[in-house]
């Protein structure tokens, strides 16, 4: 089980959360943002790793917002093996934003992969290029492709952020992955409509296939049970 998150929360008055923000999305703090996360009080491991982010300008992770609350976007920091793999979490104010970013794109974690496993992962990288698919790398192998630091072990899931355009667009995505002779490290991921709804590729093929009237969708503020139709896509 993962270790609890930590929060830190910034006091400020309410700001409108961007329109653009969704769950997986990537920001980086100003030196401001930065100095007053530092002035909290941490304990030492916290406060070194929250340092070495800091100082290299690393990248947090939106994650979901709690209800009501407009002050702050929630964002989380999974740090790597050195301190612990703990979860930190913050609130940042949207002034300290200096502004968001991606998780890297899929075949940044070929150089992270057995090297006898690199042609086959450029090969399955290609087939979802080739639906129109731009799939990115996030979990331990995107956060360890991010930043040089290990976060990657022996069962790492390799995580697919999976940009979809339409509901149909996601049946031929999680039919790609499902025919790939990909076997290790095991394949997850997210489906993510337009909306910034998100559904797991294996809980959607299921669904697909006649296993389920509904799917877990995961959305900015919450996790739902939901028909396909209810996706905006």
């Amino acid at each position: 089980m993962a270790p609890a998150a930590e929060q830190c929360d910034v006091v400020d008055a309410p700001v409108r959360l961007p329109g653009l923000l969704r769950r997986q999305q990537l920001l980086r703090l100003t030196d401001a943002g930065w100095a007053r996360v530092l002035g909290a009080p941490w304990d030492a491991g916290a406060r070194s790793c929250l340092g070495v982010w800091a100082a290299r300008g690393l990248p947090l992770v939106v994650t979901r917002q709690r209800p009501c609350q407009d002050a702050a976007i929630a964002v989380g920091l999974p740090a790597p093996a050195r301190y612990g793999r703990r979860r930190i979490a913050l609130g940042i104010a949207a002034r300290e934003v200096m502004f968001f970013d991606e998780f890297p794109a899929a075949d940044a974690a070929t150089r992270l992969l057995p090297r006898t496993d690199g042609a086959r992962w450029r090969v399955l990288v290609a087939a979802l290029a080739g639906t129109g698919c731009a799939p990115r790398v996030y979990g331990g192998y995107g956060w360890q492709a991010l930043t040089r630091l290990a976060y990657v072990h022996a069962d790492s899931d390799l995580d697919l952020l999976l940009p979809v355009s339409s509901l149909e667009h996601a049946d031929v995505v999680a039919h790609v992955l499902a025919r790939s002779s990909w076997a290790r490290p095991p394949l997850d991921g997210e489906l993510l409509f337009a909306d910034g709804a998100a559904v797991a590729w294996r809980e959607w093929l299921a669904h697909r296939q006649g296993c389920s009237a509904q799917v877990l969708v995961k959305r900015l503020r919450g996790v739902a049970l939901e028909t396909p139709d209810a996706l905006s896509a």
